[in-house]
């Protein structure tokens, strides 16, 4: 990956975590919570969602050991108490931010197709960029260019959607799951979660995000290439 990539997976990335955020803020303003608008939460604006080490400390480090550039903005605030109905309303609200990465990667993809559509060579750009390891190709024009940030528009809102779907605290699929279940199990499942930290770390670490990310990627440049 190069400087421009890196540029282009960054601005991607800082969309990608304020539109999720954005959303949960939302969400829960509609559930009765306004904690996060009273605070300016339910905002596009990136710089109210923007966390130094995750949005881009985190994303810069992984660039320089040659990882997928990836993280995190500041979790949006929401009060349980100020819920009509805490579990079922707080699964909503845990699954409208990773709902958000999904509509956004979905119109990325329809956006890649019709600019193929009218720009044939769009595809052998994207495909000799994915071949030589995430650098650019000679050659690039403003439609290519389009091209690659709907592409990393895609391939990091999904990352961040399935990653978020992951049911361990504090990521949202621990409340989306926490709303599903019975009272009783709930609060058996919420006693993890002072351990839900390590959890996500040790999942990192045998290479869980990769095993289910390869099948998100593998659906990305089927639907992009054929």
């Amino acid at each position: 990956m190069d400087i421009l990539t890196l540029v282009i997976s960054l601005f991607t990335l800082l969309f990608a975590v304020t539109i999720h955020e954005a959303s949960h803020g939302w969400a829960a303003l509609k559930m009765g919570d306004p904690t996060a608008y009273s605070l300016g939460r339910v905002s596009l604006n990136p710089i109210v969602h923007l966390d130094l080490f995750g949005s881009f400390i985190v994303p810069v480090f992984l660039y320089f050991i040659g990882e997928p550039v990836f993280g995190w903005a500041k979790p949006v605030p929401v009060n349980p108490h100020n819920l009509r109905n805490a579990r079922r309303d707080n699964l909503w609200v845990s699954l409208a931010g990773p709902a958000s990465n999904l509509a956004v990667a979905f119109a990325g993809l329809v956006l890649i197709r019709v600019l193929r559509a009218g720009f044939p060579r769009l595809t052998v750009f994207l495909r000799g960029f994915l071949q030589t390891g995430f650098r650019l190709p000679p050659g690039l024009y403003p439609l290519e260019g389009l091209g690659l940030i709907l592409f990393y528009l895609v391939l990091i809102n999904a990352y961040l959607a399935v990653f978020n779907l992951i049911p361990v605290p504090p990521l949202d699929g621990s409340g989306i799951l926490s709303g599903l279940l019975s009272d009783r199990a709930a609060a058996a499942y919420e006693s993890i979660r002072p351990y839900g930290f390590f959890i996500v770390i040790a999942l990192i670490a045998v290479g869980f995000l990769n095993i289910i990310m390869q099948p998100v990627e593998l659906f990305i440049k089927v639907f992009v290439f054929f």
